[in-house]
């Protein structure tokens, strides 16, 4: 145990001693709180006082033995060489003065042949006869050798009020005060820690030596079971009224004032600031309250807080709580205060509990704290009278469990479905059910909903927007309402809405107003759904690669908040945008991500989706198992899933064609069709459904049908886009003559080059090189498969490597010489023009075909390529590199 020395103290009792020694007497009253080491300091003084030859006599108060008379008297005769001080015959006598006189001559007498050092500890609790002897043998010994050491707590009230009020005017009187230790205190005693680590020992203790003592025996130094053990032994030692004091200050937690303890705890306001003094000297109380507000009074450290509350009687813990909540609301505390009471008390009884919990909620939310949100939001569906109310509080907690838990957001709305089924909802429990329903992609749940809302308040003559009362409930989840689509009868907007996109005639000024959105967004509870919004609008209007970077933003700002429901939702975004650039890896690893950050708790079908982003960039790469598994479990009823089912509808697919099931694909592709028609999303640029039937029918042999779905695809208003038109032609391609399934193979190369997805791009360029085969062009046939095997490389796409050249490797130069590993030095000696030309000719283009791209001559085509050979000292076509900048195409030189 560490010796807690104190050099300026115990100088005065070495004086004291020496003084004793020639003869002189002292009289020394050592105070201090509980825990400063009162007794130490006094057993220390004894132990001095031997070694110098002094006779040493010990007694001590007890907070018990108050009613046991001459207790301390008789301790102190015991430890008395035997007979050497007399005791009064009886209890009665103790007041003779007689007695007194007796036991002070007999002191004297002792003090002939050695100095006498007499020690009582804990003054406050000594006897009354005794502590009258205590008070004649000071005043009887003034000219002979003794020592009279005492202790007392400064906060305790002594069974005689006179006495230490008497010892003070003693002329030989010394007072000495034991106060905690200071941080630099604690320094010098631990030399072995930092100055950092000394700081925080100093805080949990509050300097005050026993709980210091406590704090270096539990592991690792942290506030344990000996810390704890040593707060309640503070608490029982500060006086009677500090254990129920120290109780209500657990419950009440920083926000306790004199005369709220004193009301908790059962006693007056005197006692309890009386009570708050024996603490803080004792440095078990927090220098200030809660945000720095004084009079507010808190124990010091939560492992403090938590030991005293453990020791409770369940059931007096709980009827703490809940007076403490009475007093919190009939003082005008925040309702987070009151509500936290109540949690604590697992009380639902007050008439006024069921909005308190509901407001603390929405501020703990507010304030980035949804874990206690959805704990009194529990509580508040107990509190619940009748469904309506409870489907409400439902609905709440599903929003509010969507910033970390997916699944546990959609099951909690099984109950308010099932509930407005029954007609038992009225349109304020209806509202936010259906906005609720809308935000978690569950377009036809959604949709039923608000057919309810505005049915009932037809009925009800409701004023609102669109005989909706109170306006359209799905206001505020998409950022840009004005793009939905089209609102049905005029009433309201659509759930689909929320994930179409704008008309083609407002599309460009669309991705622009989306990016100047993101700009100023910061993810919150209320902007969670339009920045998804407006991400998916940069990313199908305006190309993956300029949404990437946004979706890793949004993505990185839900970890950092440890929202790992929001997590999911912009983690799928952000697989989804490299899957679209043709980053299966990344796609794969960014899915796989934010699945394993959200909870296991049950099936999701937001989750679903993004296992489903998973798995069709895994079938890519060609890892059917890790897909198959990433698919495992069933599928999402599309009616429950909505557009997340969706996802998932389409990875199955894409698995089911890699592993010949060519049925179970086409009917997943259909399925898409059927529900993206219904609920207005049917554009290919999201989910070009048709280009995936039509891949499953020509493995079927029903070429015709595949026609009829791709021309119905080449005809929508997606059908200009670079990428819906590049996967459409590469598919349309293969129902051609050989001839004009070359210039179409050519023309889908140029359209997937420019939508940046290197996948689909690779896919197009090995076609691209077979057709050149089988057309008898094999130099130029090797010059794309080379390409192509490199982009799908890069890609991850270890599958489509082997197909366009099986066995090919790294070290195999396929013709390419030294052009598979240029020099970068010599690449950029290229300008902007001849990298394009040379670009285009890497993909296989005849300098005919070039020109007519580029809108230049064929002539000037031969000029740039000679051009080009000549800088990268390669010998011809074919020696090309084929990692050029592919940005560089299809502009005109």
């Amino acid at each position: 145990m560490l010796p807690f020395r104190r050099a300026e103290e115990m100088s005065v009792s070495a004086a004291l001693l020496d003084g004793c020694a020639e003869g002189n007497a002292g009289l020394l009253l050592v105070e201090g709180a509980v825990g400063c080491g009162k007794s130490e300091f006094l057993e220390t003084t004894a132990a001095h006082a031997e070694d110098r030859g002094a006779l040493v006599l010990r007694a001590g108060g007890a907070a018990g033995g108050r009613g046991r008379r001459l207790g301390v008297l008789r301790r102190l005769a015991a430890d008395a060489p035997p007979g050497a001080l007399p005791l009064p015959s009886s209890p009665d006598d103790a007041e003779d003065p007689l007695a007194l006189r007796d036991f002070a001559v007999a002191v004297r007498e002792l003090s002939a042949t050695a100095p006498v050092v007499i020690c009582v500890d804990d003054l406050h609790h000594v006897d009354e006869p005794s502590g009258r002897h205590l008070l004649h043998l000071a005043r009887e010994t003034r000219r002979a050798p003794v020592l009279l050491v005492l202790t007392a707590s400064p906060h305790e009230h002594d069974r005689d009020p006179l006495l230490r009020t008497e010892l003070l005017r003693l002329p030989h009187f010394v007072r000495l005060r034991l106060g905690r230790l200071t941080p630099d205190a604690v320094h010098a005693l631990l030399p072995g820690r930092t100055e950092a680590e000394a700081a925080r020992l100093h805080e949990a203790s509050g300097g005050n030596p026993l709980l210091l003592r406590a704090l270096l025996q539990d592991p690792q130094e942290r506030p344990g079971d000996t810390y704890a053990q040593a707060v309640l032994a503070c608490l029982h030692r500060c006086g009677p009224a500090t254990p129920r004091l120290g109780a209500a200050l657990a419950v009440l937690d920083g926000a306790a004032t004199p005369a709220h303890l004193a009301r908790l705890s059962g006693t007056d306001e005197s006692t309890a600031v009386r009570a708050l003094a024996a603490l803080e000297d004792a440095g078990l109380l927090a220098p200030d309250g809660p945000h720095g507000r004084r009079g507010h009074h808190g124990l010091r450290h939560p492992a403090a807080r938590a030991a005293v509350l453990d020791r409770l009687d369940p059931a007096d813990r709980s009827a703490l709580h809940t007076e403490a909540a009475l007093l919190a609301r009939a003082s005008g505390a925040p309702d987070t205060e009151v509500a936290g009471q109540l949690l604590a008390a697992h009380d639902t009884r007050p008439e006024w509990a069921l909005p308190v919990l509901r407001s603390a909620a929405d501020q703990h939310v507010a304030e980035g704290d949804p874990d206690r949100a959805v704990a009194l939001l529990r509580l508040a569906h107990e509190a619940c009278p009748d469904a309506t109310s409870r489907a409400e509080v439902d609905v709440r907690l599903g929003v509010v469990l969507g910033r970390t838990d997916p699944a546990a957001a959609e099951h909690r709305l099984a109950a308010p479905l099932a509930a407005a089924g029954a007609g038992q909802l009225g349109p304020q429990a209806l509202a936010p059910l259906a906005r609720a329903l809308a935000a978690q992609g569950r377009i036809d749940e959604s949709a039923d909903v608000l057919e309810r809302l505005a049915a009932g308040g037809t009925r009800a003559g409701g004023a609102g927007h669109g005989g909706i009362p109170g306006g359209d409930p799905l206001d505020g989840l998409s950022a840009f309402p004005r793009w939905a689509a089209a609102r049905s009868a005029g009433t309201t907007v659509q759930p689909a809405a929320l994930w179409a996109l704008p008309v083609e005639a407002e599309e460009g000024a669309a991705a622009r107003s989306a990016e100047l959105f993101l700009r100023g967004a910061t993810l919150a509870e209320g902007t969670v759904e339009p920045v998804a919004q407006a991400l998916r609008t940069l990313l199908y209007l305006d190309g993956a690669a300029r949404a990437l970077p946004w979706c890793e933003e949004f993505a990185h700002q839900a970890a950092r908040c440890g929202a790992t429901g929001w997590q999911a939702v912009f983690g799928g975004l952000t697989a989804e945008a490299r899957l679209r650039l043709g980053d299966l890896t990344g796609a794969a690893e960014t899915a796989g991500e934010a699945l394993r950050a959200a909870p296991a708790r049950g099936a999701s079908v937001l989750l679903s989706a993004l296992a489903g982003t998973r798995a069709r960039a895994l079938t890519a790469t060609g890892r059917l198992e890790e897909a198959a598994a990433a698919l495992g479990g069933p599928a999402p009823a599309v009616h429950t899933g909505g557009v997340h089912a969706l996802a998932h509808l389409r990875a199955r697919g894409h698995h089911a064609l890699a592993t010949s099931r060519f049925h179970a694909a086409l009917g997943d592709f259909l399925d898409i069709g059927r529900h993206a028609k219904r609920w207005g999303l049917d554009r290919p640029r999201v989910l070009p459904w048709r280009t995936d039937a039509a891949e499953a029918l020509l493995r079927l042999g029903e070429a015709h049908q595949a026609e009829r779905f791709l021309a119905d695809q080449l005809t929508t208003r997606d059908a200009a886009d670079p990428w819906v038109r590049g996967i459409s032609l590469r598919l349309r391609a293969s129902l051609r003559e050989p001839r004009e399934r070359q210039a179409m193979l050519a023309r889908a190369v140029d359209e997937l080059q420019r939508s940046g997805d290197a996948y689909e791009l690779a896919r197009a360029m090995a076609d691209f090189g077979q057709a050149l085969h089988e057309a008898g062009e094999p130099a130029r046939a090797a010059m794309v498969n080379r390409k192509a095997w490199h982009l799908a490389k890069t890609c991850g796409a270890d599958a489509l490597r082997e197909r366009i050249l099986p066995g090919h490797t790294e070290d195999d130069t396929g013709g390419g010489g030294r052009a598979d590993a240029p020099d970068a030095g010599l690449v950029a000696t290229l300008s902007e023009s001849e990298r394009r030309v040379a670009l285009l000719a890497v993909h296989g283009h005849t300098n005919r075909e070039i020109a007519r791209t580029l809108y230049i001559t064929v002539s000037t085509v031969e000029q740039h390529l000679t051009r080009v050979y000549r800088k990268l000292n390669i010998p011809g076509r074919q020696a090309l590199p084929v990692d050029l900048d592919p940005a560089a195409a299809g502009q005109p030189v």
